[in-house]
């Protein structure tokens, strides 16, 4: 089988081109950076199946940046058949040094120029045939988003497929040095390349003059965020009652059927047990399929990006910079790729402090118990402003590690961001990233729930003397810690397998009031008062990351005793955060 390379700068739409040849729904960053990961797809070219290895975004093969790293290693110790090389057709006069680089490198390569539908909002014009002429090597004039120009790539990508010759090794000794590579382009493009004498003012230029206002800008984008919290409750609720009266309609008019031959031990633990734990994780999909449309549409609209510039200056006084504010946000959907994300920065102190506060990002997993706890506790008009203050409580708890931390991880390297043109999201794109998530998410929670919960209903049944279970002779251990912030015994085991995956932790509790998902609310409102319910949440926001975060920080910081110290530092702080709130609610009663 043929081996491709796609290689590319940040922000060129490389990853969306590969998703279109693909079909696959790898996410689409507006930073640089943001594709650590080696992706690889097969497609069909030509008749030919061909393996197509998706490489992290570099500006230059010669540079000292990780990801140059990571390309320069994968190019020499692997053969390919063919290179991809993505371009943004309207910076070329900075991204031509790239193709240079790689032609000389003796790797067989297609130049694909992307986003040629903005170039010609710009006015910039290319002459591609002149242009492959002087390179030497083909090249294609597409919109990766708007699949203009794809009739001539895929030709190209065939006639690649189709070279008899075998996959060579990319010979990076022949490759200029950056200074050069610049020098040759200005050379190569000089008649092929076209700029306007004067660049038309875009809808991009007039948006950020409020967007990105100094005094405005930060505002505005808090404002949007309760935006979209608000249209997620709106819009998710409705179609998380339906699941959720779906699934009850399942289990008592078909499960329970089916089930009742067995012992009742058995049709307990099937039904009170696996069921209810699966189902109540179920119910969240929909809502978080809506946040992660909404999410998509921020984030590939640029609007995410400038999010970093916004606030650059305020995490510089916390020792971070704008990248750190953008990794944290990353970590909405997950902490996991957030906190492999930080090969970005080259400075491990920088790396460091920013690990230490992406584990406070509200992932979906905590989402669905916060979206939870906020429907039971206020009204549907309420629930979204809770939430979004709960967001922001993510933000101070963040804020206070990094401003503890920031002497002990110091760092001083610089930060240049480019922000991109805003860009309509392309709707199939938005769609297929929020499958891609909550699939993602559903697969990771199936991986755990079904021990979690099963484990969570063993501890409720077996007997550990006095009448009660072990479950609650494991709280009781933990009560002098756990009473003083509101936090029942019952609950402790949920947050014990919380740690595990957060995934698991709505599941355990309706295991352990014996309720189903529309009946949980009811139980803990029953069980628990207004205050100690909140505390929990609290405690849940902030304590210790799931164990897929705690090792990716261990594989990432190449030391034990760094995530041992984020996890405990976590649990410490979401003690006192939850002990703050409990007791200053107890003295205003």
């Amino acid at each position: 089988m043929k081996r491709f390379a796609l290689i590319g700068l940040p922000n060129t739409g490389k990853s969306t081109l590969f998703n279109r040849l693909t079909g696959m729904s790898q996410r689409v960053g507006n930073w640089p950076g943001l594709t650590v990961e080696l992706i690889s797809a097969r497609l069909l070219l030509g008749g030919r199946m061909v393996e197509l290895i998706d490489l992290p975004g570099v500006h230059d093969l010669t540079g000292y940046t990780d990801d140059e790293a990571v390309v320069r290693d994968v190019l020499l110790s692997m053969p390919f058949d063919g290179a991809v090389l993505v371009l943004n057709a309207s910076q070329l006069d900075r991204q031509l040094p790239l193709a240079l680089q790689l032609i000389a490198s003796g790797l067989p390569c297609l130049v694909a120029l992307n986003m040629a539908d903005e170039a010609r909002l710009l006015g910039i014009s290319v002459d591609a045939e002149a242009l492959a002429e002087r390179l030497g090597a083909p090249v294609a004039l597409v919109s990766a988003k708007r699949m203009e120009g794809w009739p001539r790539l895929n030709e190209e990508l065939n006639r690649l497929a189709a070279r008899p010759a075998s996959a060579v090794q990319a010979r990076l000794d022949n490759v200029p040095e950056s200074r050069r590579a610049i020098d040759l382009a200005r050379g190569t493009l000089d008649g092929c390349w076209r700029l306007p004498s004067v660049l038309p003012t875009l809808l991009t230029e007039k948006a950020d003059r409020w967007l990105l206002h100094p005094w405005l800008g930060l505002p505005l984008f808090f404002a949007f965020m309760a935006l979209l919290f608000n249209l997620t409750y709106q819009i998710g609720t409705p179609l998380q009652d339906a699941v959720g009266g779906g699934l009850d309609w399942l289990k008592d008019h078909a499960l329970a059927t089916m089930v009742s031959p067995l012992p009742a031990i058995l049709q307990s633990l099937l039904l009170d047990g696996v069921w209810q734990g699966v189902a109540t994780v179920l119910t969240f999909a929909p809502i978080l399929f809506v946040f992660f449309v909404l999410m998509a549409m921020v984030e590939d609209s640029g609007y995410l990006a400038r999010a970093a510039f916004l606030t650059d200056a305020m995490m510089a006084k916390l020792g971070l910079d704008g990248r750190g504010f953008v990794m944290q946000l990353m970590g909405f959907g997950c902490n996991v790729p957030a906190i492999m994300g930080t090969r970005v920065m080259r400075e491990r102190n920088q790396r460091l402090l920013t690990m230490l506060v992406i584990p406070f990002s509200l992932c979906s997993a905590r989402l669905q118990v916060v979206v939870f706890f906020a429907g039971i506790l206020f009204s549907r008009s309420q629930a979204p402003w809770v939430v979004s203050g709960l967001y922001l409580m993510t933000f101070v708890a963040a804020i206070i590690t990094a401003w503890v931390f920031k002497r002990r991880y110091r760092g001083g390297e610089a930060f240049l961001l480019e922000v991109p043109p805003y860009r309509l999201p392309g709707a199939r794109h938005m769609l297929t990233r929020a499958t891609g998530e909550v699939g993602a998410f559903l697969r990771l929670a199936s991986t755990f729930i079904l021990a979690g919960v099963v484990m969570v209903w063993l501890l409720t049944h077996i007997p550990a003397g006095d009448g009660k279970t072990l479950a609650y002779a494991l709280g009781e251990a933990l009560s002098p810690v756990l009473d003083p912030i509101g936090i029942r015994a019952e609950l402790a085991v949920a947050l014990l397998f919380g740690f595990v995956a957060k995934e698991i932790l709505l599941g355990s509790l309706a295991v352990i009031y014996g309720v189903s998902e529309a009946g949980l609310g009811g139980a803990l409102v029953q069980h628990l008062d207004w205050a100690s319910a909140m505390s929990f949440l609290i405690f849940t926001l902030v304590y210790v990351p799931c164990l897929s975060t705690v090792a990716a920080m261990r594989r990432e910081s190449k030391s034990w005793r760094f995530a041992a110290m984020s996890a405990v530092w976590s649990v410490l702080l979401a003690w006192a955060l939850s002990f703050v709130f409990y007791q200053g609610v107890h003295l205003l009663r």
